[in-house]
């Protein structure tokens, strides 16, 4: 294979924990005097640091509020994100396939690094992948390069051996920065149409199409 590391986002790329982040921003919305905002609002905001994904929905750039609004999500999201969140079909055996090829595996996300842990433990994946760089871990986050850089840096790879994948266009974003190369996943809420004008190798429907394409590689 072309790539000696390949580093994937989370929400909407592999897993997706909808119900619980839709409570959490209902819940902290509504305890910060906003009215709580629907599901498929909240969805076009996964993969937003929390604090900006706030701003987008209510205007409100004030510091003392945003930084209210994340203890308040966790509250209500965080311990039902690591018990319920699922991963989409294909993604356990495009990782087991890769870590067999040995390919470096990791992943870059806005999610905390605690809570992917102890969902890809609960799923049972956890042990196929070399890093996890959540928010927690970088000072500026997608499509700030920060966190790539970092995975290749720790995986070994240089940038023309590294791919990212992700379903937003932050994450085409974040691997234009590095220089990386992209593959798109139609996961989440993001169409196949925005990914046209990013760099990209791949726009994969599914996590199978994905897997598939890279055997090809």
């Amino acid at each position: 294979m072309k790539y000696r590391a390949i580093c994937f986002d989370f929400d909407y790329t592999l897993g997706d924990s909808t119900d619980s982040i839709v409570a959490g921003f209902q819940y902290g919305f509504t305890r910060l005097g906003w009215p709580a905002p629907d599901r498929e609002t909240v969805r076009r905001t996964v993969g937003y640091l929390l604090e900006d994904a706030y701003t987008l929905l209510t205007g409100d750039r004030d510091p003392e509020h945003r930084a209210a609004f994340r203890p308040l999500f966790l509250e209500a999201s965080m311990e039902r994100q690591r018990r319920e969140t699922t991963l989409f079909p294909g993604a356990p055996e495009l990782l087991r396939e890769l870590k067999a090829r040995g390919i470096g595996l990791g992943i870059v996300s806005t999610k905390r690094s605690d809570t992917l842990e102890a969902i890809l433990e609960n799923r049972g994946v956890l042990g196929e992948l070399d890093l996890i760089i959540g928010s927690d871990r970088v000072k500026r986050h997608k499509p700030d390069p920060e966190g790539l850089l970092a995975a290749m840096s720790r995986l070994g790879a240089g940038p023309e051996e590294t791919l990212f994948c992700g379903d937003t266009v932050l994450d085409a974003g974040a691997a234009q920065n590095a220089g990386t190369e992209f593959a798109a996943v139609l996961n989440g809420t993001t169409p196949a149409s925005a990914f046209r004008e990013w760099p990209h190798v791949h726009i994969a429907p599914d996590l199978w199409d994905l897997k598939r394409w890279l055997e090809e590689q």
